[in-house]
């Protein structure tokens, strides 16, 4: 299994024969609003183009999975990506709840059902619920899901969507142990409320937890994630984490042997 970083929540996963687009936000550098606005520094988003040799990457991809993708959700699928989707006829896989509306943007779309483990290619996906943030902020989020992977011959991996790190996550990690978990690890904040998605004391938290290899993303692309590279390599170093926590680069491929 290889999984390529190409930017934020978007990567493409390698596994059983396929390359499966995550979260496809294409749009390029600056093109979408500020998520923040309670600052002298605004920034629009993206805040980085894609990586250097991202379009010859997107022309691998056989398949496409959505976390979530409504209420204003771009990060996870902007119009740039639903575009680019469309152009290409990728067939995509999303949560039962999302389905009606990524039908009405014209794209290919087969659901999957909460709760149960089920049939995903030539291999199975246990979808896990994701909590996008609690109290009034949590009100107004789409909360989404993450996707357990497991394929013939291949590392099983949790990619674990827009979380916090929840009892249902930790519970998750602990019963299943994926021999790879790919977290939100930004620290994500609106104006008011607290983080929506993990930062790094999570990240150390999940580590505890797992006993496989704990990859990093959302990660120095949208403003409202302040957690960057250097201060999750320095976790790695007072953690002792060594190999376990992979924090990979735009554009870069991890690959995990069986």
């Amino acid at each position: 299994m290889n999984i390529t970083q190409l930017r934020n929540a978007t990567m493409i996963v390698e596994i059983g024969g396929h390359r499966i687009l995550v979260d496809p936000m294409l749009a390029p550098m600056g093109a979408i609003p500020p998520l923040k606005y309670a600052t002298r520094a605004r920034r629009r988003n993206p805040l980085v183009d894609l990586p250097q040799g991202a379009d010859a990457q997107l022309g691998t991809v056989t398949q496409c999975l959505i976390t979530h993708c409504q209420k204003g959700h771009f990060d996870h699928l902007d119009r740039a990506g639903a575009k680019w989707l469309r152009k290409h006829n990728i067939p995509v896989f999303c949560m039962r709840g999302d389905a009606a509306f990524l039908s009405a943007k014209g794209l290919s779309v087969t659901p999957l059902e909460p709760g149960r483990r089920q049939g995903l290619l030539n291999g199975e996906v246990t979808p896990v619920p994701c909590v996008h943030g609690t109290g009034l902020v949590g009100r107004f989020m789409a909360h989404g899901f993450g996707f357990y992977l497991e394929f013939p011959g291949e590392p099983s991996v949790y990619i674990a969507g827009d979380t916090i790190l929840t009892n249902d996550v930790r519970d998750f990690i602990l019963h299943h142990q994926p021999d790879v978990c790919v977290i939100p690890a930004g620290g994500a904040s609106f104006d008011v409320g607290g983080e929506i998605i993990m930062g790094a004391d999570e990240v150390a938290a999940v580590a505890r937890l797992s006993t496989g290899v704990i990859v990093a993303n959302h990660l120095e692309a949208l403003d409202h994630c302040p957690v960057t590279r250097e201060q999750l390599r320095a976790l790695g170093e007072r953690e002792s984490l060594g190999s376990q926590l992979r924090i990979p680069g735009d554009g870069e491929t991890l690959r995990f042997p069986l």
